[in-house]
This record gives structure tokens, C-alpha cells and sequence, in this order.
């Protein structure tokens, strides 16, 4: 795989890193990550992967574009209210590298279309909003063998981790919360500039694993509070008991019934 003198001179900063190199690179330019979500979370972490020269990257929203988005999704403009989100981040990707290829899927992730399409990703970042969403896509990574990068972001907060096998996202969230007992971001807000830290991280993480480079946030969750400015990290661990990826895992597919 080889580069014009244009990408040469875009990528120069990444190039003259010995922790990523002309290898690194390539590996980026080869990569595929799908990205869950256009939102505060997904805006930073397609820009960044655009930036970085990811060379296919995938977006799955179904939503539109409104006012209330753009205090923290910061691939949308006030003049892309009203359209899809996944046509407006595609623009701002494109618009700051013309070199990457960007699969715009305007869709709801269910159970009937999850496994194909995060089948044909090698990285998933998830920055959707709700809990059915997020267990659907780890389970389909887990289950497809796909490396997963989760952030989550509420109000002044933020977590991310990597799942790569064990431990598994069912590990650290056994079941979804009852959707009644979590209130949403427009009931609770939450800080746009925290939503751009969180969705930073993850496109940073996606980042290494895709250029194979760094420590693997793999077995570990990061915890920060934008409010005393504050990191902190948590070993994880299999749980033995886990439904999904224990001895005696009770989930084989991604059927109703099954979740």
C-alpha cells in the first residue's frame, strides 16, 4: 500500500513518530472502523479517524440533525439541521481529508442487521446513547470476534474501555438497567467540551489498536470527572458467571429472545 506525496506530507507528523512510522501508517490506511453513533460521542472520534487517515470508515445513525445536537456534536453545522447526521459527518470527514472513504449507513442498529454489519469492520466505536443499543453491539462484537472501543459520557463524566474477548462488556454490565430507571441527556444535559474529551479518547484508542501501537486499554475502564479534573482507572476482570463470555455463556446470538 502506498501513498501520494500529498499523504506523505498529511501524515508527516504521524510519520516521524518511531511509535507509529511509515507502518503504523499503512496499518491505518488499511484499517476499517465502524463508527456507532454521529452524536457528541462519534462527531470528535470520525473527525479524528479522518484526520489520522483511517482508510474506511463507517457511520451508523439514524437521526437527523437538530439545534439542540451542535452545543457538543461538532461535526454538524447550523446548516446541517434537518439532515441526516450521517450525510453531515460524512462532509465534515471528507472535508478534512479527502483521502479516506466514508460508508454512510443511515440506519437503526436491531439484532437482524448488527453481526453483518459490524462484520465487516475489524474496530467498533460505540458512542450511541441507550443501553439496548450498546449490548447489542457488544455482544455482536464479542460474538464476531471484533475488537470494541466503548465510551459513555453523562453529564460532567465519562468511561471508556476496550474489549477485545475477555473480560466483556457483560462482564462490567451484566444486564441493561431498566430504560425507566435512566434518564436521558435531555433530562439530565451534560457538558459538551466532556463529550469531546470522552469521544478524543476513544478516537485515540481506536487509534493505537488500529496502528498497533501503545497499551491496549483492554482490561482496564477509565473513569473522568470534568469537574475537579479528575482520572482515575479500574482493573477489569472476567466475571465467571458472565452470560456472555463464561464457561457457560447462555447467549449464542443476537435473537430477542436471547437478550
Amino acid at each position: 500500500m502506498s501513498f501520494s506525496d500529498e499523504e506523505l506530507e498529511r501524515y508527516a507528523r504521524h510519520i516521524v513518530l518511531r511509535e507509529v512510522g511509515g507502518a503504523g501508517q499503512v496499518r491505518l490506511k488499511a484499517a476499517r472502523v465502524l463508527v456507532i453513533g454521529a452524536g457528541g460521542l462519534g462527531s470528535p472520534v470520525v473527525l479524528y479517524l479522518s484526520a489520522a487517515g483511517v482508510g474506511t470508515i463507517g457511520i451508523v445513525d439514524f437521526d437527523s440533525v437538530s439545534l439542540s445536537n451542535l452545543q457538543r456534536q461538532i461535526a454538524h453545522r447550523t446548516a446541517d439541521i434537518g439532515r441526516p447526521k450521517t450525510a453531515s459527518a460524512t462532509d465534515a470527514a471528507h472535508a478534512i481529508n479527502p483521502h479516506v472513504r466514508i460508508d454512510a449507513h443511515q440506519l437503526r442498529l436491531t439484532p437482524d442487521n448488527a453481526c453483518e454489519l459490524i462484520g465487516r469492520y475489524d474496530i467498533v466505536a460505540d458512542g450511541s446513547d441507550n443501553f439496548a443499543t450498546r449490548f447489542l453491539v457488544a455482544d455482536a462484537c464479542f460474538l464476531a470476534g471484533k475488537t470494541l472501543v466503548s465510551a459513555a459520557v453523562s453529564e460532567f463524566s465519562g468511561q471508556l474501555s476496550t474489549f477485545k474477548g475477555r473480560p466483556c462488556y457483560r462482564c462490567l454490565f451484566p444486564e441493561p438497567p431498566p430504560p425507566e430507571s435512566v434518564p436521558s441527556c435531555s433530562e439530565t444535559g451534560v457538558l459538551g467540551a466532556a463529550a469531546g474529551v470522552m469521544g478524543t479518547l476513544q478516537a485515540l484508542e481506536i487509534i493505537k489498536e488500529a496502528a498497533g501501537t501503545g497499551e491496549s486499554m483492554a482490561g482496564r475502564l477509565l473513569i473522568y470527572e470534568a469537574l475537579d479534573t479528575r482520572f482515575r482507572s479500574v482493573i477489569l476482570r472476567p466475571d465467571p458467571a458472565c452470560k456472555l463470555c463464561g464457561p457457560n455463556p447462555s447467549i449464542h446470538d443476537l435473537s430477542p429472545h436471547a437478550r
